[in-house]
């Protein structure tokens, strides 16, 4: 059994061949690598994949890096991204969390997490983890949602009202990372991978209000690419 508790993500754990669908249909422009890139370039680092998932990111970065290793909570996921990996050389998939990463102390110079694990507050064990892995001069990044603005934005703060912007951003701003805005798009090919999509993200009642008011198969998406350099 593993020695950390590893929080549900019902989106990706309980549908992940729609998730599969959504990973394909966001940022279809490449704006969210190209935000990163800004930063720190992929090229020829040891890079680390928080929550890498079904390890649908992981030969992007593979392609340039030394060596990417990918760390996954969930068990079938690990499996799924192990075989995804299968025959790249330069990448290793492994089972872990965020809280307790099994990687050596400051051996990563860059850190990619996408809708992981540090959305704010209670994310702190997983902060303390990175100041401990992180190579000098290296980067993190975690990119998340910006519910300030785009129409998949105001979708968000319609579903969790609850939702405190203000605290978030004040939660990272304490934390010393700075952020980059970015505008991208969902993009799917049908209709029916649009509505497949959205029903995984949304509760039943916020995903028929949703497709019943926007039609097509793209929707405009704030995110933050959130950075901070060790």
């Amino acid at each position: 059994m593993p020695d950390y508790q590893a929080i549900p993500s019902p989106n990706i754990w309980d549908h992940p061949d729609i998730y599969e669908i959504e990973n394909r249909g966001v940022d279809p422009d490449g704006l969210i690598w190209d935000a990163m890139r800004s930063v720190r370039s992929f090229d020829g680092a040891r890079v680390l994949d928080v929550g890498c998932g079904t390890g649908f990111h992981l030969p992007e970065l593979a392609r340039t890096a030394e060596s990417v290793i990918g760390v996954e909570p969930h068990e079938p996921l690990v499996r799924t991204a192990q075989a995804r990996v299968r025959g790249i050389r330069n990448v290793d998939v492994r089972l872990g969390g965020a809280e307790m990463l099994p990687v050596e102390e400051h051996s990563v110079d860059v850190m990619h997490n996408r809708w992981a694990y540090f959305f704010g507050g209670g994310c702190e064990p997983g902060l303390e983890e990175l100041d401990r892995v992180m190579a000098p001069d290296g980067v993190a990044f975690v990119v998340d949602n910006d519910a300030s603005r785009s129409t998949f934005g105001r979708w968000f703060r319609e579903a969790w009202p609850t939702y405190d912007l203000v605290s978030v951003e004040r939660f990272w701003e304490r934390q010393g990372w700075s952020k980059i805005p970015v505008l991208m798009r969902w993009k799917f090919e049908t209709r029916a991978d649009f509505e497949a999509v959205v029903g995984i993200e949304f509760d039943r009642h916020h995903a028929e209000q949703i497709l019943a008011s926007h039609e097509g198969v793209e929707v405009d998406y704030a995110v933050w690419v959130r950075w901070k350099k060790y």
